[in-house]
């Protein structure tokens, strides 16, 4: 019998492409030298084939920050509406360049978000005290997010077990990266480098010649900034993936109540799990709030009273299904998204 969690993450994707989804997963700006070298084709082939899928819109590699390291709370956000309101403000939220991951739940009656607010933000621009004086919108929950057990640049394509060990293993050691910096201190972002991360969230392989026309930088020194940025943990890449292009099947918000003495052993095991593509620890009652994709509704069901049921120190469960996704991992909206968006509305 096939595994709840064994289907594709995309359609109309042969072998190939998703062994370079995969590659690119675990480094999204790995030359394609390097990903033919460790799956066995030539560089024109990956570079083709990921051509092509950038191209059609189905995915693209982003350069994203992690919020943490900067000294930047996320915030996951639950905007209850009314009936009539909620795609509008849904569309109103994605259009934002603080917002990531903005999604209709419970049916279109709910929208989730996550929150990132820039360093240099003014007060009177910051969304949360925005949301609540927004007409036809009822309730607004936050919560801060305290940390990641799974995400940033570990998402379902890392578990699709479409490259080996020994693959996944030459992809990882031939970045050549060293660890990152472990310090409570928030790493100083200077305003010289957000011409840099804003060129990043829209194209992560933007070649280093653009980048240095974008930042007025030599190339020389933009390789430097990425390099430091990645070292120090700063700098991650990620996919975005078009939802359109995305396999048929039940994805979910799940919110647990977990013992605060179980919370890193809950943490650690969602991490895990098959179905879930993002885990972290919030403030709040929910303590911890997980994404979830299952084949239908009885895998589901089959998740939350197996796997989950089977969590130490689980007090409560609360399951949200995700009606549309408006909005990716990027903090900016894929060209023509706002259009599709709008269209889905219709």
């Amino acid at each position: 019998m096939e595994s709840d969690t064994t289907w594709d993450l995309l359609e109309g994707l042969d072998e190939l492409d998703h062994r370079i989804v995969h590659a690119l997963q675990i480094d999204g700006r790995a030359p394609f030298r390097r990903i033919g070298e460790v799956l066995g084709v030539s560089d024109q082939t990956a570079a083709r084939r990921y051509g092509r899928l950038r191209s059609s819109g189905m995915l693209r590699v982003v350069g994203l920050t992690d919020p943490h390291r900067i000294g930047v709370t996320p915030w996951v956000v639950r905007v209850r509406c009314t009936p009539d309101a909620a795609a509008s403000v849904s569309l109103a939220l994605a259009r934002r360049t603080d917002t990531r991951w903005v999604s209709l739940i419970s049916g279109g009656t709910e929208i989730l978000c996550l929150v990132q607010t820039a360093l240099a933000q003014r007060d009177d621009s910051l969304l949360l005290q925005k949301l609540p004086r927004t007409p036809r919108v009822v309730q607004v929950t936050a919560h801060a997010m305290l940390h990641i057990f799974f995400g940033k640049d570990l998402s379902p394509a890392t578990k699709s077990g479409w490259l080996s060990p020994r693959e996944v293993r030459a992809l990882t050691v031939a970045d050549e990266r060293p660890p990152a910096a472990e310090s409570t201190e928030a790493y100083p972002l200077a305003a010289e480098d957000q011409p840099l991360l804003d060129a990043l969230a829209v194209d992560g392989r933007t070649p280093a010649a653009e980048l240095a026309e974008v930042t007025g930088w030599s190339q020389t020194t933009v390789r430097r900034r990425m390099a430091e940025l990645r070292a120090a943990g700063v700098l991650y890449y990620d996919l975005d993936f078009d939802r359109r292009a995305l396999q048929p099947a039940l994805r979910a918000g799940l919110w647990l109540e977990v013992e605060p003495a179980r919370l890193a052993e809950v943490g650690a095991a969602l991490a895990t799990h098959q179905e879930i593509a993002f885990a972290a620890a919030t403030t709040g009652t929910a303590n911890v709030y997980a994404s979830v994709n299952c084949k239908d509704a009885g895998a589901l069901y089959r998740y939350l009273t197996g796997p989950v049921a089977e969590l130490p120190g689980i007090r409560r469960t609360e399951t949200s299904p995700t009606h549309r996704t408006i909005k990716g991992a990027s903090p900016l909206l894929a060209p023509g998204m706002t259009r599709l968006a709008e269209a889905d509305r219709t």
